[in-house]
């Protein structure tokens, strides 16, 4: 709607994960690094985390394009919904191998994958199975993975196998019944979000890609958009793209600090350094620090210390909670 408005092509801040739009700062360049250097290396098992929102989905789709389109012949396999029994997993992996399946039981099914990466191996293809949104597997899959992790040579492993989920990952694979699997795990990387200098790269990339030749946004702008988003790119472009419908709904060329405040109360995304609870745990520990002076030096008894500090923690509140709203 606002594309033309604002000189672009295309909407810059889709939240699908075109890989043209991948942006590489620091920790996404060694993510990317990581990811290649596993495949490559045939590491066997390697572990991606983040939080929502990072970027992982959009990294992996990246990492696709960039083995699809390699010297060397890889043939991959991308499950992005783990919410499957244990036969119609293996189905999956080999109908997206392009192996021709047609009924058969679990047993069938693996034999014809062994066949498949025996194959694959001879012609000296890579073959590498990602599964996103990892965390949601249940156990009896994840048990499934480890043992296709034993599909191998005397030399080489026939299955590189890439995990991509939120941090419960982690958790998950660090629970006793999964020690066999963790041991498995050869590399691991966790995707942080976008620093502020990041968030303004990031930003200035996705309106350069679409077609945009001017600052759409001022500094204190991407400023805002980073307390706000905390630095997450799919909510950098959730807010950017309401910011830009809003301004051309104002007919403003420039996206001012003042929309995005805007945009950002109608999305419900808190400041980062405004937020209440930061203050009020700020405050509490002021409150405390001077009762306990004033306790020290009239000698208070614990009950009076403890009505003292709670009867002026409730007056502080009372007192900046409209203060901290208004700011906000």
């Amino acid at each position: 709607m606002y594309e033309s408005y604002y000189g672009l092509r295309e909407n810059p801040f889709n939240v699908t994960p075109d890989p043209q739009y991948v942006y590489f700062g620091a920790n996404q360049r060694e993510a990317l690094a990581q990811l290649l250097y596993g495949v490559q290396e045939k590491k066997g098992f390697i572990v991606l985390t983040g939080e929502v929102g990072t970027g992982k989905t959009t990294l992996v789709h990246y990492l696709l394009d960039k083995l699809n389109h390699g010297s060397t012949q890889t043939k991959t396999a991308f499950l992005f919904n783990p919410k499957l029994t244990v036969n119609d997993f293996i189905e999956y992996i080999l109908k997206d191998l392009g192996v021709n399946v047609q009924g058969g039981s679990k047993g069938d099914h693996l034999h014809l994958l062994h066949e498949s990466l025996i194959n694959c191996y001879k012609k000296g293809e890579r073959v590498v199975l990602i599964i996103d949104e990892a965390q949601g597997l249940n156990p009896s899959l994840l048990e499934e993975i480890r043992l296709l992790s034993n599909l191998e040579t005397s030399k080489s492993k026939l299955l590189q196998i890439i995990l991509v989920g939120q941090p419960e990952l982690d958790k998950t694979l660090s629970q006793r019944g999964f020690r066999q699997l963790r041991q498995r795990v050869n590399m691991r990387y966790h995707l942080p979000p976008l620093l502020e200098k990041e968030t303004k790269d990031y930003i200035e990339k996705r309106i350069r890609i679409s077609g945009g030749k001017e600052s759409i946004f001022t500094k204190r702008a991407i400023k805002e958009i980073y307390l706000r988003s905390k630095g997450i790119p799919r909510l950098i472009n959730i807010l950017c793209d309401n910011a830009l419908l809003s301004g051309y709904a104002g007919e403003q060329k420039t996206v001012d600090k003042k929309i995005i405040k805007e945009a950002a109360k109608d999305l419900h995304l808190e400041s980062k350094w405004f937020q209440p609870r930061y203050w009020y745990s700020i405050a509490g520990l002021f409150v405390i620090g001077i009762l306990m002076l004033i306790a020290l030096k009239t000698n208070w008894s614990y009950a009076n210390f403890i009505n003292g500090s709670i009867g002026l923690m409730q007056l502080m509140k009372d007192y900046f909670t409209p203060i901290l709203h208004l700011i906000n």
